[in-house]
């Protein structure tokens, strides 16, 4: 099962308002597992970058205007992702990003039913929890030590550990790993043991005169009667 984890970085929060596609990171998995390739690009927003924008992914108005413009990658996005499914953190965002983008470049938007949304994901297991990436990184263990800045490329494969963990932890991996003939845990060969004999279970002469003796103490005992 082909799926693509996807992420954006944008000049701001509502491409209604003129907000651009600023990077388009992708990782593609196969039965939940990173299969090593990736697509990523930088864009040029055609405008100024706001400085709250670029405190959150360090891409500054300057840099972008040395790479391609969103329709010059359009193609090579479309073509890297296909017909998967798409696996976004907060996908409604995402989309709605991307979709604006490919609209202006003529292109078909992206159908909204192939988004699979891992904060839905997230706060359908865990009720009440926070549900950003980086708290879903801290549950899972996954190190947070490289991403300094936001990049569409780090949170994708950051997202792809936690699509994994979401789904079942590490079992698909394993899952694939004995399928393609991996050692398996050795089992313990079976021990040869010698019949023994049944114990007797009924009582010894003494033990019965020992209970006669406590019975005459008693007065009117029910093993009399």
């Amino acid at each position: 099962m082909r799926e693509i984890v996807v992420d954006t970085e944008t000049t701001g929060l509502d491409p209604g308002s003129g907000d651009r596609v600023v990077e388009i990171g992708c990782v593609e998995l196969a039965h939940y597992v990173p299969t090593g390739r990736h697509f990523q690009r930088y864009i040029n927003p055609e405008r100024a970058m706001p400085p709250e924008a670029e405190a959150v992914h360090g891409l500054s108005a300057d840099f972008l205007s040395k790479h391609p413009v969103f329709t010059a990658v359009a193609d090579d996005f479309l073509a890297f992702i296909g017909d998967a499914p798409l696996v976004i953190h907060n996908a409604q965002f995402d989309m709605k990003f991307l979709n604006a983008e490919l609209t202006r470049a003529g292109r078909p938007p992206l159908e909204w039913d192939r988004a699979i949304d891992t904060v839905a994901l997230a706060r359908a297991r865990f009720p009440g929890a926070q549900a950003s990436l980086d708290a879903l990184c801290r549950r899972f263990e996954i190190d947070l030590s490289a991403r300094a800045i936001h990049g569409a490329l780090l949170d994708c494969q950051l997202l792809a550990a936690v699509y994994l963990e979401l789904r079942g932890g590490r079992q698909p991996d394993l899952a694939l790993a004995a399928g393609a003939g991996e050692a398996s845990t050795p089992v313990a060969a079976p021990v040869a043991r010698p019949a023994r004999p049944a114990r007797p279970h009924g009582p010894s002469d003494s033990e019965r005169a020992a209970h006669e003796a406590l019975v005459a103490k008693l007065k009117d005992p029910i093993w009399r009667h």
